[in-house]
């Protein structure tokens, strides 16, 4: 499709590491021209995130690496339960009573 290689070497660290990752993933970078399902840009991805984002600024931030943690796992069972049409309530419940951490079955691919 498009050959993003070069021939042309550089010297400097930052453009060898672009260079390598352009041709690394150059099957994937226009995946979505052939794809209809693959969206063009990350917005829906942005947007998914957005209530996280507004929670953190709300609340200040995070003062630990384990309420950063949790806050992220939440944020992720939340917003996969959601786009499942889940109960969110139940999936959270569900797992506060388990004896061990489980991912529930109706959150497993």
């Amino acid at each position: 499709m498009l050959d993003l290689r070069t021939t042309t070497r550089s010297a400097l660290p930052a453009v060898q590491r672009f260079a390598a990752h352009l041709t690394r993933d150059a099957p994937a970078l226009f995946t979505f021209l052939g794809e209809p399902a693959i969206d063009v840009t990350h917005w829906r991805a942005e947007h998914a995130i957005r209530p996280a984002v507004v929670m953190r600024k709300v609340c200040g931030r995070n003062c630990s690496v384990h309420g950063v943690a949790t806050q992220h796992i939440l944020t992720s069972v939340l917003r996969t339960a959601h786009q499942r049409g889940l109960d969110p309530a139940g999936l959270l419940v569900t797992n506060v009573r388990a004896p061990t951490p489980i991912v529930p079955l109706s959150l497993q691919a």
